[in-house]
This record gives C-alpha cells, structure tokens and sequence, in this order.
C-alpha cells in the first residue's frame, strides 16, 4: 500500500510528544505508513527532546510558527529511518532551492544564509519508525538565529502539498525499483 498523506488544516502545536507510535491513527484515522503536515508553534524542552546530545547540553526547540512533517513508517530499523529522514529532507531543500537556490543541507538539517531553517528527528518505537521535520515559518523568538520560508517567498501549504507527494512517488518508484530487478 502507498503511503497515506494529510494535510492537517488546524495549528497544532508541537511539544515532541506527537512523536510516539499511532499518533497519526490516534488523531487523524490514517493506519499503516502515513506523512502528515501541520502548521504550528513548536516548544520541545527537557525529556520530550528525542536527540540525547541535545538533551544532554539542556538545549530546547522553540518557533512561533512552523510547517511540520510527521511520519511513521512501520516495520522499518533505524538506520533505514533515518535514510528516509535524509531522502525528506532532500526533497525540501530540492524544492526550496527552485525560489532561494541557496538552500544547503548538512546532514539533516538545511541552511539559509548561514541560519538554520529546519529541525529533523529519526527515532524508533517498538513497532514503528517514527520522523519529524519542522521548517520555520517565522524567526520570531528563535533560540538561535534562523530562516524561514516567509522571507523565502514560500507558501507553507502549497510546498507541504509537493513535498508528501514528492516523498510518496519517490518511495512508490523505489518500491518498484525493488521489484523489477532479478538477482544475480
């Protein structure tokens, strides 16, 4: 089965918790490997922070409005996760670079001028692989200094559209990448 997408209309905000098994089914009925976007605040501090290294030097996510991606994959280790993290974050950058051709990715974060425009987790749960990217919105009362898509031009809408469906054909064309070749 093909991926699910959802663009949620409602803000939700963002405190890391939403990053847990079933929490798409919970909230939006979709069951199976599914990739949702919402708008939202974001504020992930203290245990809710997934990242140890983070956790460990007591640093904390905080944005007033960001577009957020969350996606959970069943039946998927973390190492394969946290390709799909990569391949995501590729097609954002991919997709913003057409407007602001200036768009550099480090690992799994991505750059505007030096400022940091996103922040990404891949992690594990006993039964499902689970992602989140978020992309400032704004840069109003950022911890650090960082970009964000309005000064890119960039509706948040319009791009969380392209990017589920560009993630969901990707996976569609690896699938079939997977299934037509013989072994040799």
């Amino acid at each position: 089965m093909p991926i699910q997408t959802l663009l949620v209309e409602p803000k939700i905000h963002y405190s890391g918790k939403e990053l847990r098994p079933h929490w798409i089914y919970e909230n939006f009925d979709l069951i199976g490997d599914t990739i949702v976007a919402f708008s939202g605040s974001c504020q992930v501090a203290g245990h809710d922070l997934v990242d140890q290294v983070d956790k460990k030097a007591d640093d904390f996510i905080r944005s007033e409005s960001m577009l957020h991606f969350l996606v959970e994959h069943f039946n998927l280790p973390l190492p394969e996760a946290i390709l799909r993290q990569r391949l995501l974050i590729c097609l954002i950058q991919e997709q913003l670079n057409e407007k602001a051709p200036r768009i550099i990715r480090t690992a799994d974060d991505l750059y505007y001028d030096g400022r940091k425009l996103s922040v990404s987790i891949a992690t594990i749960s006993p039964v499902s692989a689970l992602i989140h990217v978020g992309l400032n919105i704004s840069s109003r009362n950022t911890p650090i200094p960082t970009a964000n898509l309005t000064e890119l031009e960039t509706n948040p809408e319009m791009l969380a559209k392209r990017i589920m469906k560009k993630y969901r054909d990707e996976l569609a064309s690896m699938r079939i990448a997977l299934c037509k070749v013989k072994g040799v």
